[in-house]
């Protein structure tokens, strides 16, 4: 008798304590729960690559959408599936597909629908969901303190930056450009690659920087981790002190570059101020790509026009040559065809192949499919770049799938 009435005591005791718990874990109260901070501090950042979906097929994609033609980045509906949408909360139990079946819990977050009637566009602050998810105010946060999930900060800024850019169920160039550019500038312009005092490091050491000479420079050597192939570069050295002078004078080429194709016939005579290939500079000149201004430069007038290796022009007064043609699509070279090699590029004028491709994310910069398809996606999707340099003259196409022969045209 007295050994059940020890067990009954104690099951007693332990249902008290189980329903104490249960209390205070519905009410979010308690030390675990006061001591957390949901709130977010950091500011929005266009280049987040923020998508509602997982996955985005961008829009010039092959008919079987080749490893380069889908964004796959994590997405809000993921995020909010994993923190709010589970089956016992607010998504409702998932068939075999991943299709919400109806739930009895209110409001549900399995769709975009549903999602978007508690979010306002382009306002995180006003939005009822973000309220629920950064607030301190335990009775009300998502999700439930009893759920042991706190949200990453990661995912908070892909959240907030998805609203903020209109939390669209698809993206476009708004979400495209941003996130593109910085890509290039973080995975292009570092280093000793395509930044200013690589670009302008062969013109000093050839003395066509005043107040520059060849000791301000040093030389180095890039072997091609694919090809075996040796390439001497030169950079200046001492950038903080010369970035002013490296800076005014790579914008005087570009300066001096749209100046010359905006009318070439007019502009003959003038060519752009410094000539990048041999002999005037011995060594090779990467174009900075330090901004969204330099790239456009790059896709419009490609380093392998500005940069010939003849002299196309002579000065008849300084009988100066210049390595510059005069129609910028002649060019055997292109960003797309550097950054994709599951397409094949021609030459818009002469319609003639270029067999090599992707060296610059696969031999320079290692950019991910992810990657390359999302600076597709821009790129194809820009207005600033002129259909030429997408689809080729009237639309022939320029660009072909290796895989298929598919050619992206404008549809």
């Amino acid at each position: 008798m007295k050994k059940v009435s020890l067990i009954k005591a104690a099951t007693g005791f332990c249902a008290v304590l189980l329903l104490s718990a249960s209390v205070m874990q519905c009410t979010k109260d308690g030390t675990l729960a006061r001591q957390l901070d949901r709130s977010y501090t950091a500011p929005a950042d266009s280049t987040v690559y923020a998508p509602f979906y997982d996955n985005h097929t961008i829009a010039t994609a092959d008919n079987v959408p080749d490893v380069n033609d889908i964004i796959k980045s994590r997405g809000v509906q993921t995020i909010m599936w994993q923190y709010c949408g589970t089956s016992n909360c607010h998504g409702g139990a998932k068939d075999a597909n991943g299709n919400v079946i109806p739930g009895k819990v209110k409001p549900q977050f399995g769709t975009y629908i549903d999602i978007m009637k508690y979010i306002t566009p382009g306002s995180p602050e006003t939005s009822k969901f973000w309220e629920f998810v950064v607030t301190n105010d335990f009775d009300n946060a998502m999700p439930p303190v009893n759920t042991g999930l706190e949200m990453t900060v990661r995912d908070k800024s892909i959240l907030y930056n998805w609203i903020v850019n209109g939390a669209k169920e698809n993206p476009d160039l708004k979400d495209f450009r941003p996130a593109a550019i910085r890509l290039m500038v973080d995975g292009c312009g570092s280093a000793n690659c395509h930044n200013q005092a690589t670009a302008t490091g062969g013109w000093a050491r050839k003395g066509l920087i005043p107040g520059l000479v060849s000791s301000d420079t040093t030389q180095y050597t890039y072997i091609n981790p694919t090809t075996g192939s040796i390439t001497n570069y030169c950079q200046l050295l001492n950038t903080t002190a010369n970035n002013n002078l490296m800076t005014r004078t790579w914008q005087s080429y570009k300066d001096s570059v749209w100046k010359f194709y905006s009318d070439t016939a007019a502009n003959a005579s003038f060519r752009p101020w410094k000539t990048v290939s041999t002999p005037v500079s011995a060594l090779s000149t990467r174009g900075p790509l330090m901004n969204y201004d330099d790239i456009l430069m790059d896709i419009l007038y490609p380093k392998s026009v500005r940069t010939v290796s003849s002299v196309v022009y002579t000065d008849p007064v300084t009988s100066k040559g210049y390595y510059v043609r005069g129609n910028p699509l002649v060019s055997t070279d292109c960003f797309v065809r550097r950054m994709d090699s599951t397409l094949i590029y021609r030459n818009p004028l002469t319609l003639v192949e270029t067999s090599k491709n992707g060296s610059m994310a696969y031999d320079d910069g290692g950019f991910n499919p992810n990657e390359v398809a999302l600076f597709k996606a821009w790129y194809f999707a820009d207005p600033n770049i002129p259909d030429v340099w997408k689809y080729g003259i009237n639309n022939v196409g320029i660009f072909k799938y290796r895989k298929t022969g598919t050619w992206i045209t404008r549809r």
